[in-house]
C-alpha cells in the first residue's frame, strides 16, 4: 500500500500518508454496510443469508455500475481491521453461513488482518471474495489460505469495450489470469446440502448488443478454467449511473439476448447458478 500496487493499475500512491489512487481510498477501508443478505446466489444464502460487508470505493470504473453511490462516491466510514473482524463474528453470529467481502480488491491487507483476528476469536464460517475480478496474481497469491470461495465476475472479452466502459483496457487478459489463479488456489465450487463451502464461482453479467463477447467469456472458463465451473449467467442488466450517455448499453437486455449466453454455457456443460 506504500506506494500501492494492490492492484493491476499500480496506482503506487502513498495510501498509508493519506493518498488516494484511482480507488479512492486512503490509509484505512471506508465500509458502507454490513449485513445479511438474501438477494445473492441460493448456494450463498442458505437459511441466515450471506454475511455482506460492502467496501467503498473501487478499482474499476464501470459506467454501468448498479452500486455506484457505494463504488463512485464512496458511501460510508472508515474502519480498522479489529472493527472488520468484530462485524465478520457478529454476522456470524446471527446465522449468516458465509462473511462476503463486496468489493474488496484495494482493502486486501485489512480485510486479512480481519480475518486472522476473527479466526483466532472463532470465526467459522466460510469467507467469500466478491469482487470486480481485475485483480493482481500477486495480490490474490497473498490471499491464499485466508479465502474459501473466490466470487469473481468474468465482465468482458474485449479490450476496447472494457477501455470505454471500465476504464481498464487490460481487463480480458488481467481477468483471465486472475481466474486462473483462483481456480488453482481453491479448485471448482464444492456445494454440501445446498451450500457453497469452497472453490470458484463466477459471475457473468449479460449486456446489450453483445458488448461483453460472452460467448468467448464461457468458452474461456469451460477450456481454461474447468468444464465443471459453477458460474451465474445474469440477466439484471439495466442502464444505471452513465450508461445511458453510451449508445450500445443504453437499454435493457432482450430475452433473446440473455438465453443465447445462457443456453451456450449450458451446452458447454458448466455448472449453472439457479
Amino acid at each position: 500500500m506504500d506506494p500501492c500496487t494492490l492492484c493491476p493499475r499500480q496506482c503506487k500512491v502513498h495510501r498509508l500518508k493519506g493518498e488516494e489512487g484511482f480507488c479512492g481510498i486512503g490509509a484505512l477501508p471506508v465500509v458502507s454496510s454490513a449485513g445479511p443478505h438474501f438477494g445473492e446466489e441460493s448456494v450463498l444464502v442458505g437459511r441466515g443469508g450471506s454475511g455482506t460487508i460492502f467496501f467503498a470505493g473501487c478499482n474499476l470504473g464501470c459506467v454501468f455500475c448498479q452500486n455506484f453511490d457505494i463504488s463512485h462516491r464512496k458511501a460510508g466510514h472508515a474502519v480498522s481491521p479489529g472493527q472488520i473482524a468484530e462485524a465478520m463474528l457478529q454476522l456470524q453470529g446471527i446465522g449468516c453461513i458465509n462473511v462476503n467481502y463486496v468489493t474488496p480488491t484495494h482493502v486486501t491487507p485489512h480485510i486479512m488482518e480481519g480475518i486472522a483476528i476473527a479466526r483466532e476469536r472463532g470465526l467459522r464460517v466460510p469467507t467469500v471474495y466478491n469482487c470486480g475480478g481485475y485483480e493482481s496474481v500477486e495480490t490474490l497469491r497473498l490471499l491464499e489460505g485466508y479465502i474459501d470461495i473466490y466470487m469473481p465476475d468474468a465482465k468482458f472479452g474485449d479490450p476496447e469495450t472494457a477501455a470505454e466502459l471500465c476504464r481498464a483496457r487490460d481487463y480480458p487478459e488481467v481477468n483471465k489470469a486472475a481466474l486462473k489463479e483462483m481456480h488453482r488456489q481453491v479448485g471448482d465450487l464444492v456445494v454440501e446440502n445446498g451450500v457453497a463451502k469452497r472453490g470458484l464461482l463466477v459471475r457473468h453479467l449479460v449486456m446489450p448488443n453483445d458488448v461483453c463477447k460472452s460467448l468467448e467469456v464461457i468458452d474461456f472458463l469451460a477450456k481454461e478454467i474447468s468444464p465443471n465451473t459453477f458460474v451465474n449467467v445474469m440477466d439484471q442488466y439495466r442502464p444505471v449511473y452513465q450508461a445511458r450517455e453510451h449508445a450500445k448499453i443504453a437499454r435493457t437486455i432482450t430475452a433473446d439476448e440473455f438465453s443465447r449466453v445462457y443456453l451456450y454455457a449450458q451446452e458447454k456443460g458448466l455448472r449453472l447458478a439457479k
